[in-house]
């Protein structure tokens, strides 16, 4: 082979590695990071992309999918001095890539010690009972202390969930004890409170039959009355006549009332008494 041949072919061959180093393909889930002698020169999108060539090189190639970090648990103390373990759960994506190759080291360290000092701190602030019946507004506020912490850091977190808030066992024994007691206090209230509604309506009863029955006594009283008056005005009306009707009319009834008995009795009745009736049967049949 001649050295023109030679040297042509050398010369086609460095054009070739200078095209290659010039262009940059870049997937779409990925940015290149691009030095020039040691110094951040540029960050490649995806795409084609050209550097110069011996010059430039991609220092770091870093993926711009999102990015969940291993489940953490963490202890935290309530303010009124529970101790709870935290499951937390975060999801991340690096936004700028050339704030997280040259500020931090480890990414995914510095956010699970990030996330673990905000969620004592937030749970430090709060009461067992509001920490478990406002997981959602907790997680709220821990998902913004972690933003704008690590945004520093070119990082953008999408997601930052408490997965679950446990108790140890001597605080659950002792919550379940307390538990049971409240229960029981709410039965005997319940039982008290079906004692004096049952008491309550008893008196409510008693009450109604004594007004019911005064009012059946006022009835009779008023009937009473008006007979009353009914005879006095007769006797008024008629003198002697019609006082001495209603006695042999009580004398009548009287003795009717004692022949009406059950058995077969014996009625002893004095000869005035006797006379008496007969006057009052003549009265009677003059009556009528």
């Amino acid at each position: 082979m001649a050295g023109g041949q030679i040297a042509t072919l050398a010369v086609a061959f460095l054009i070739i590695i200078t095209l290659f180093k010039a262009i940059r393909i870049v997937p779409q889930s990925k940015k290149y990071v691009v030095e020039r002698f040691g110094r951040l020169r540029v960050v490649l999108g995806p795409g084609i992309n050209f550097t110069l060539p011996f010059v430039d090189v991609v220092a770091h190639k870093i993926s711009i999918l999102e990015r969940q970090l291993p489940t953490a648990h963490q202890d935290a103390i309530t303010t009124d001095n529970v101790l709870v373990k935290v499951e937390t759960s975060v999801f991340y994506r690096i936004t700028e890539p050339e704030k997280t190759v040259y500020r931090i080291k480890d990414v995914d360290a510095a956010i699970a010690t990030t996330v673990a000092g905000i969620v004592r701190s937030e749970i430090g602030k709060m009461e067992l009972d509001h920490v478990q019946s406002n997981r959602n507004e907790l997680t709220t506020q821990i998902r913004a202390h972690v933003r704008a912490m690590v945004d520093d850091w070119g990082i953008e977190v999408t997601r930052a969930e408490i997965l679950d808030v446990a108790l140890d066992d001597a605080t659950r024994h002792a919550m379940l004890q307390q538990l049971n007691a409240e229960r029981a206090r709410r039965a005997q209230v319940m039982e008290a409170e079906g004692n004096k509604r049952s008491v309550e309506l008893n008196a409510d009863a008693e009450l109604y039959a004594a007004e019911q029955s005064a009012k059946a006594r006022r009835v009779l009283a008023d009937a009473e009355a008006y007979a009353t008056g009914v005879i006095a005005g007769a006797i008024a009306a008629n003198g002697l006549e019609a006082a001495q009707y209603q006695v042999a009319l009580k004398q009548v009834e009287a003795l009717t009332a004692v022949g009406k008995g059950e058995g077969k009795q014996m009625i002893i009745v004095p000869a005035s008494a006797l006379d008496a009736f007969a006057d009052a049967f003549k009265m009677l049949k003059g009556r009528s």
